[in-house]
């Protein structure tokens, strides 16, 4: 079994499908839409609309790019204030137009320039928390590569979470606590340990509901299944009213955690 570094590693790879490879195959009919209607358009974060199955849904996915050049121009897949603000338009849209919402995350987490933080990178990321908690649509993330602190938490306020078998979730990157805790961001590999980042921990917290096995040399076949899994959640919902997802989902964040006393 590998250790929580070595997952990690393997959720950092260049080799991974990223974002766009599993909408290009899960979602027909697309139309990729643009801008934050405020300030500019984050490649980022990308999003819009199309078909899974029969089923019309918002799309939205963090994307690092497929190459050097994509991956400069999407920062490395850490996404800008306007990006989590073109991402709860979306939401915002799809909630309007009864709409499902399925989001990909893949960061190590959101930028933090000083460009970001003047736009007010904070604040665009607890309004997707708050927004994203009350919307009355059906949102499903999955974590396809590295789930990082609030930059992926903005867009994991779901009523179903799942996780890729190698991809990770953590509230900060085992350098970042190493750095912090021990002054030595060498010690990464020990701080992912105690981080308890791992698909195994998340669902053993209840963080995610499952785990979806990773086959990228058929990768067709595994958005297949990821597909049916989706199309599962979505008429299991369909009947459902919006204050009822809602409240599920409130009540999911309400029962995570555990405590001794």
């Amino acid at each position: 079994m590998m250790k929580a570094y070595e997952k990690l590693q393997m959720a950092r790879s260049q080799h991974r499908p990223t974002s766009r490879a599993y909408i290009e195959h899960l979602f027909t009919e697309r139309t990729e839409l643009h801008g934050d209607r405020k300030y500019a358009d984050d490649p980022a974060i990308i999003g819009g609309i199309g078909l899974l199955g029969d089923y019309p849904v918002t799309y939205i996915g963090i994307e690092r790019g497929r190459n050097l050049e994509e991956r400069i121009r999407c920062n490395f897949g850490c996404p800008m204030p306007e990006g989590y603000r073109k991402a709860l338009r979306l939401m915002k849209q799809a909630e309007k137009f009864h709409r499902s919402v399925v989001c990909f995350v893949d960061t190590s987490g959101a930028f933090c320039g000083e460009e970001a933080e003047e736009r007010g990178q904070g604040q665009a990321i607890a309004d997707n928390l708050m927004q994203m908690m009350a919307l009355e649509t059906p949102v499903i993330t999955i974590v396809i590569g590295e789930g990082g602190s609030g930059g992926a938490l903005g867009l994991s306020v779901a009523n179903k979470l799942y996780m890729l078998e190698n991809a990770v979730f953590s509230v900060i990157s085992p350098e970042g606590c190493a750095s912090i805790l021990w002054g030595n961001s060498k010690l990464a590999h020990d701080a992912a340990a105690c981080l308890h980042i791992t698909a195994e921990d998340m669902v053993e917290f209840g963080v995610a509901e499952e785990i979806i096995r990773e086959d990228f040399r058929h990768f067709g076949k595994m958005c297949e299944s990821m597909k049916g899994k989706l199309l599962f959640d979505l008429r299991e919902w369909e009947y459902k009213t919006g204050k009822e997802l809602s409240e599920e989902r409130y009540q999911r964040f309400r029962n995570l955690g555990s405590w001794i006393e």
